[in-house]
């Protein structure tokens, strides 16, 4: 019997952020920008079957959100049942706020 994956769900917050920061890369190179959202996508598309794979967030209070490292990007997410949350894209010096842990 197959096991059943979750599904994988962007916050709208989420995919602003990604599209922010990709526009700013692709005012300077298209090709990077395009570049870096594939493997967001390739990186989160993992987490599917792989819903643990990321690292605790250390900042995270009670260490129920996790993340994936794409360079120079985090990108946070949270189990919701069998569900994958991707709640947060940040670049890796931006300060985690409460807010981006909904």
């Amino acid at each position: 019997m197959a096991r059943r994956l979750g599904r994988l769900i962007w916050t709208e917050p989420a995919l602003n952020e990604l599209d922010d920061i990709s526009a700013w890369i692709a005012d300077e190179d298209r090709l990077a920008a395009s570049r870096l959202v594939q493997a967001v996508l390739d990186a989160t598309a993992r987490l599917k079957r792989r819903p643990r794979m990321g690292r605790a967030v250390p900042e995270a209070v009670g260490k129920t959100h996790r993340e994936v490292i794409v360079r120079p990007l985090r990108i946070v997410y949270r189990l919701a049942g069998k569900d994958v949350l991707v709640v947060a894209v940040l670049r890796g010096e931006q300060p985690l706020r409460a807010t981006h842990l909904r």
